[in-house]
């Protein structure tokens, strides 16, 4: 690889970057929740059309995140990622100037295009700048202000709809948009690979794989037709283990089966898909338990989220220290038995109850989620090497966003299953909700059994705990 300079300049702008693009996707996609119904309102749609809004992204993001680390080793880190913003803020401007759901569904595209991306080739650019030992404080630092958006999303998104119109909600990207450019045009370092070779059979394999699988998932959700759901699902596991095979005897594969030999990814991949399966149901759930279940407004739902960010930003300084004085294991341990038992506790907060104590325990949870974010993020890239970052990390990426698919399929399968039950099983709204919360906390909580299997050395250093 390529010697790159970088000043120190671009050191202290390089989190930034990073940052406010997570801030601007993470923006984008907590408001547009709140604003479907009111888009599909002024489309003339069905609410359950407007999925179509959704999955276009989502598997533009799963099918396009695979060629980040390819186009950044071939054309630079800088190139790669001034281009996918520009693309992400394009895409948002012609999504505010949709007129129907054709032309929003095209325009997400274009934006999961640039979305795809951006944030894995402003992470690399990070990973390749820092010595390991930096990583851990540098990432923590990075996304402070990306934390910012899930807090301002449901907010904004409720009062941009409320007084305004929907279409700002995608406009407030623009001049976002125009500073993360500016910043990467002079302070995002250039990375390239000395060779770059492209596996487009593997890489078209791999993509179709993961699209199946999130559209078999997203069918199974909305009830549509169930067999063909599952044979699309099955399709997708099939070609999956198909691609794993290929790469298995492949020279130079898309993604090598050997970074599955690295402990500390296979954990924190694996461990990161179980934990996320609660951890990312609840901003998809919490909303809908307390605008269908509680009857209150947009806007006081949104208001009533806040904490959950705001406890994650509080919290978000302290990661590093904590992951220094206990370890990864002992850190993940814990943490993520907590995480299921708040979910779990969540659960069983019945209607009758005061809301503060629902506000108190999204509070802990978003304590809790900053540090288990941080944790997973860097122990998946702890023992990676030059040779694999670039492709181990684009791997992650796929894998969170197959997680967070999985969370809110699995969630809306459950609550449509609830909401099916018997009257005498549930006589409350709130009930399937609440149901629903506790099941994606069991999943939770069996992500522990996984984080065991870590060596307590395992991601020291990530976090400066070796002396030597």
């Amino acid at each position: 690889m390529g010697q790159t300079i970088v000043s120190e300049q671009t050191k202290k702008v390089l989190p930034w970057i990073l940052g406010i693009t997570i801030f601007m996707q993470m923006l984008e996609t907590t408001i547009l929740n709140t604003a479907l119904p009111a888009i599909a309102k002024d489309l003339n749609e069905s609410p359950l059309q407007m999925q179509a809004a959704i999955i276009s992204y989502t598997l533009t993001l799963a099918i396009c995140t695979p060629l980040s680390s390819i186009i950044s080793d071939k054309f630079g880190t800088k190139y790669t990622f001034l281009l996918s913003v520009i693309v992400f803020t394009l895409g948002s401007f012609l999504c505010a100037l949709s007129m129907d759901l054709t032309q929003l569904t095209l325009s997400r595209i274009l934006q999961g295009i640039g979305g795809a991306m951006s944030i894995p080739v402003a992470r690399l650019s990070i990973f390749k700048t820092y010595p390991k030992s930096q990583i851990l404080k540098i990432i923590s630092y990075a996304v402070t202000p990306a934390l910012i958006g899930p807090m301002l999303g449901p907010i904004l998104g409720g009062y941009l709809v409320q007084y305004m119109s929907w279409h700002w909600i995608f406009l407030i990207n623009i001049p976002i948009g125009m500073i993360c450019i500016g910043l990467a045009f002079f302070y995002m370092p250039d990375y390239k690979a000395d060779k770059v070779k492209i596996d487009f059979f593997g890489y078209i394999m791999f993509a179709v794989s993961i699209a199946l699988l999130i559209l078999g998932l997203e069918f199974i959700a909305r009830r549509d037709n169930q067999l063909f759901s599952m044979v699309i699902l099955c399709l997708g596991v099939l070609l999956l283990v198909s691609y794993w095979i290929y790469a298995y005897y492949t020279e130079s594969p898309l993604y090598s089966p050997s970074l599955f030999k690295i402990r500390t990814f296979v954990v924190g991949v694996f461990g990161g898909i179980l934990a996320r399966l609660g951890i990312s149901c609840i901003p998809f759930v919490v909303p809908l338990l307390l605008q269908v279940g509680r009857g209150y407004s947009l806007v006081i739902a949104g208001w009533i989220l806040v904490p959950l960010a705001l406890a994650n930003l509080i919290n978000k300084p302290m990661v590093t220290t904590i992951m220094r004085w206990y370890g990864y294991k002992s850190v993940l341990i814990v943490n993520t038995f907590i995480i299921s038992i708040i979910i779990i506790v969540m659960g069983f907060v019945a209607p009758t109850v005061h809301i503060s104590v629902l506000i108190i325990l999204l509070f802990m949870l978003g304590f809790c989620n900053s540090i288990q974010f941080s944790a997973m993020n860097t122990l998946t890239v702890a023992d990676l090497t030059d040779e694999n970052v670039s492709s181990g990390n684009s791997l992650m990426v796929v894998f969170q966003q197959l997680s967070m698919t999985l969370a809110i399929a699995f969630a809306a399968i459950f609550m449509n299953v609830f909401a099916d039950a018997p009257v005498a099983m549930f006589a409350q709204k709130t009930e399937p909700f609440q149901a629903t919360m506790i099941v994606m906390g069991v999943f939770t909580f069996f992500a522990t059994f996984i984080f065991v299997i870590l060596h307590k050395t395992d991601g020291d250093n990530m976090a400066n705990r070796n002396k030597s």
